[in-house]
This record gives structure tokens, C-alpha cells and sequence, in this order.
């Protein structure tokens, strides 16, 4: 499903990633661990379109990103993929329904059937009474939902998501985290989550650990 091969990234005169090559099944749950500075959300945003690598390439279902143009990787980016954060970066102005929307909406789909999927994730993630209130009207735990519900309203093959529970306490993190495996379950997209948490890593199909940019085997 995404195969990243000999990723080389440097920043000024700091090279961040020194030839990572990695493979992530459809379905599979991967968490990329290691110490601050170590190359995790830089590999993570190459992985996912967000940037690009000095050298080295990304084929995601079977598309080689580094041969295609901005407007068809921004295409795949939006259809394909999802993206959560550590912060949950939902618009203010923008009702819990809204800012589900907003990547189905970007796609050009209707309407009526892209608030009837965002209702249907509402539901499954016990937010449905939230579906019409304002970000500043929920809690932590309850925006981050509405965070994975908008990265999961256009089917995505792949979930990206960098420390999703950094900014929530215990007690929300332990939840995301399960929420984050039953969603895998039901809808069977492929997870890759940066985290320090130690818990969720080993929770993980799979665990990549990153030092000096590179994958210790």
C-alpha cells in the first residue's frame, strides 16, 4: 500500500533522514518511536505527501509521488489519505458537522451525502449530540474525534497521524488509542502514528524506531 525507498531529507546543514526505506501493508498499524530530533515527523510528512525528500522516492497504492504533479498529489493527498495532529487544527468558525465535511467538500462531493457520512462517523465515535457545536464548545478528548472523523470522511487508504494524544490527558489518550484500533478494524485502512507513547507503540502491528534518520533494525 506505501512504500517509502532510500528517503534522504536535509535541513540547512542538518541531515535529518539518511536512507530510509520502508514498506506498510493495507490494514497495518505502524508506529514510528524514537528521541526528539530523531527524523519521526519528517519521515511521517514525506510519507504522506506533505513534503518531499531530497532524494529517494514514495509509491502510494501503487502511484510514485515523486513523478506526479502538485495538483494530482494534492488530488491523492485528499482522497486518499487522512491526517490527525497532536493539535486538532479544526476551524473555530466551523460546527463539529462543518469541519468533517471540509475534505469531502474539497472533493466536490454532494452535499447531502458528505453530511450523511459525517453523521454516520459522528455516531460511531459517540459524538452526534456535538454534531452542530462550535470547537470552543467541546472538550479536548471531543475535538480530537472530530479530528479523526474528518481525516476518515473520504475513505482514506492511509491515516497519518503525528502524537494525536500529546495534547490530551491520560484517561482521552487511553481512548483515542482504542478508538484509533477499532476504526482500523471496521473501515481496514492502513495507520502510521509517530508517538512517545510508549503504550500505543507497543499496542502497534509493528514498531519503527528512528535514530540519527535512520530505522535501527
Amino acid at each position: 500500500m506505501l512504500e517509502g525507498i532510500d528517503l534522504y531529507k536535509k535541513y540547512g546543514t542538518v541531515q535529518v533522514l539518511n536512507g530510509i526505506s520502508v514498506e506498510i501493508q493495507q490494514g497495518e498499524v505502524v508506529s514510528i518511536v524514537g528521541a526528539s530530533g530523531a527524523g519521526k515527523s519528517t519521515l511521517l510528512h514525506i510519507l504522506g505527501t506533505l513534503d518531499t525528500p531530497d532524494t529517494g522516492s514514495v509509491r502510494l497504492d501503487g502511484i510514485h509521488i515523486s513523478t506526479t504533479s502538485s495538483k494530482e498529489i494534492a488530488k491523492i493527498r485528499n482522497e486518499k489519505i487522512g491526517f490527525v495532529f497532536q493539535f486538532h487544527n479544526l476551524m473555530a468558525e466551523l460546527t463539529a458537522l462543518e469541519n468533517i465535511c471540509l475534505p469531502a467538500y474539497i472533493a466536490q462531493k454532494p452535499k447531502v451525502e458528505s453530511e450523511q457520512k459525517a453523521m454516520e462517523l459522528l455516531e460511531i465515535l459517540n459524538l452526534s449530540h456535538r454534531a452542530g457545536h462550535l470547537p470552543s464548545q467541546m472538550s479536548g478528548g471531543e475535538m480530537q474525534r472530530v479530528a479523526v472523523a474528518r481525516a476518515l470522511i473520504n475513505n482514506p487508504s492511509m491515516v497519518f497521524a503525528d502524537e494525536p494524544s500529546g495534547n490530551l490527558d491520560s484517561k482521552n489518550a487511553n481512548e483515542l488509542h482504542d478508538l484509533f484500533f477499532s476504526l482500523r478494524n471496521k473501515f481496514g485502512f492502513g495507520i502510521v502514528i509517530v508517538t512517545h507513547n510508549t503504550e500505543l507503540a507497543r499496542s502497534s502491528d509493528r514498531v519503527l524506531e528512528l535514530r540519527d534518520g535512520r530505522i535501527l533494525i
